[in-house]
């Protein structure tokens, strides 16, 4: 779904999420990626990526992982503006993606994908469905595979960390750093502190 859609689901009057239109090329610039916590009918983890003008973006139910056994769904969602990369606080309930947004971690990437030993560009590997990138987080760093599982460009994907010297089975940091990258406060914190009608 394309930003024109998303921004044709919400009524940006009440909703203090960025509307974007600033169009901004990474090149030159490392490309950024950012994961929101969000608290909206369900708890999950947006992960998104600067691919072109827009960040590209899946929602991942249980978070990522620093464990390569473990395989993450991501579904893939509408394109965010890439200033949504800076957006934290509270979407009223009654618009489309309602809920509390925490920026859980941020930071940079690296296109690694290559196909028959050489660099695909970003466009490419996300049309053909297998992403390869290597992050450059606050909490997150290395090499991360996204592969979509079907045909289709609305079908699920797979978020799987690569076997680097960033990988560790044993670390948990879903659950053992909840705090915001941006704020240094927890979702809960965020809810209690923004209701998000004023903005």
């Amino acid at each position: 779904m394309s930003t024109r859609d998303r921004d044709s689901r919400r009524d940006f009057d009440r909703s203090p999420e960025p509307r974007g239109g600033a169009v901004r090329s990474a090149s030159g610039d490392a490309p950024r990626f950012v994961i929101q916590k969000h608290d909206a009918s369900t708890l999950h983890y947006d992960f998104r990526l600067e691919i072109g003008d827009v960040l590209k973006s899946w929602a991942v139910p249980k978070g990522p992982s620093t464990d390569p056994r473990d395989k993450r769904l991501a579904i893939p969602t509408e394109d965010h503006p890439l200033e949504y990369a800076e957006f934290e606080g509270v979407i009223p309930e009654d618009q489309y993606g309602g809920g509390t947004v925490m920026i859980w971690d941020r930071g940079t990437f690296r296109n690694i994908t290559e196909k028959d030993g050489e660099r695909q560009p970003l466009e490419a590997a996300w049309e053909n469905g297998h992403l390869l990138v290597e992050l450059r987080g606050e909490k997150l760093s290395g090499g991360y595979a996204l592969h979509r599982t079907g045909s289709k460009q609305d079908a699920n994907w797979l978020l799987i960390k690569v076997e680097d010297e960033a990988a560790d089975a044993r670390r948990n940091p879903v659950s053992s750093e909840p705090k915001s990258v941006e704020s240094g406060r927890t979702i809960e914190q965020i809810a209690r502190e923004e209701d998000g009608s004023d903005r």
